[in-house]
């Protein structure tokens, strides 16, 4: 005689809670510990931004230098009293210098490479006859936050020039690098640090050009040049430097003597700052 299909299966769920089975392990023994971690990715930190600069720095051979102070809430070079200013150095007591490069003749991609792995601010003052040849060059630079300013369209002496001839050369320029990089330029430097009553006449005319722009140190192949007796940075100093190619620095490259002088600022406890932060 069969037993009743509702004794049958009370008696196999019995036999099922005896033996301690499961539907997820026939085996009915729970998974080792190591089956488990086995199946996780281990995971490898990342460095921190703050390595990952440090890092930058080391690939060029460059102390590291601290990142810039924020911006002053009021920028102390006062260009809204219809005036415009000549500045070499910026008032402040923090130790900060400002960074620039004039022309644009040379365009070694390897600048470009050495900005986006350092990340520090500097102010491209570009000539037209210069930077024709290759305008997108400078947009790289530019993306990475670095602003072009107006140096004129073919770099004259502006002592001995008219006033319409000045007003042509920085308005002119002006217009093109508007048109080129889609900012205008705020800032305008002359040609050799020259400039005449008329060179302010001429840039007030362009509008929109809120000041002149001179330098205290100018970067050489190796060396800084000082304009002062002590040899030293002062905070809020202006550095000239070019866009130079290995014929003009007798054979070292822009990155090489970029490097000495961030070697040089670092040295004398100095970081970079943004020059439009200030001006």
């Amino acid at each position: 005689m069969r037993a009743p299909r509702g004794i049958l299966a009370l008696l196999l769920l019995g036999l099922l809670l005896a033996t301690g089975c499961s539907s997820g392990d026939p085996t009915g023994s729970p998974a080792p510990a190591d089956t488990v971690t086995a199946s996780q990715p281990s995971r490898t930190p990342q460095p921190t931004p703050t390595e990952d600069r440090a890092a930058a720095f080391r690939k060029w051979g460059v102390p590291l230098l601290a990142p810039p102070p924020a911006p002053p809430a009021v920028k102390p070079v006062r260009t809204d009293d219809g005036r415009i200013p000549v500045v070499s150095d910026i008032p402040t007591d923090q130790k900060i210098v400002f960074l620039t490069f004039d022309d644009g003749a040379e365009k070694d991609p390897k600048f470009v490479e050495m900005m986006r792995d350092l990340k520090i601010p500097f102010t491209m003052f570009l000539t037209d006859d210069v930077i024709k040849s290759d305008y997108g060059y400078f947009r790289p630079l530019q993306a990475l936050g670095n602003s072009i300013q107006d140096h004129t369209l073919t770099h004259p002496d502006l002592h001995g020039r008219t006033l319409a001839q000045q007003k042509h050369e920085i308005c002119v320029q002006q217009q093109k690098l508007t048109a080129e990089y889609g900012t205008a330029p705020g800032l305008f430097r002359p040609p050799y640090g020259n400039y005449n009553a008329d060179t302010r006449t001429a840039v007030k005319s362009c509008g929109g050009l809120r000041a002149i722009i001179l330098w205290r140190e100018s970067m050489q192949i190796k060396k800084v040049q000082f304009q002062r007796p002590d040899k030293k940075f002062h905070p809020g100093d202006i550095i000239l430097a070019h866009f130079r190619g290995p014929s003009q620095l007798k054979g070292e490259s822009m990155t090489a003597m970029t490097a000495n002088l961030l070697r040089q600022v670092a040295s004398q406890g100095f970081t970079l700052a943004r020059l439009d932060d200030y001006v």
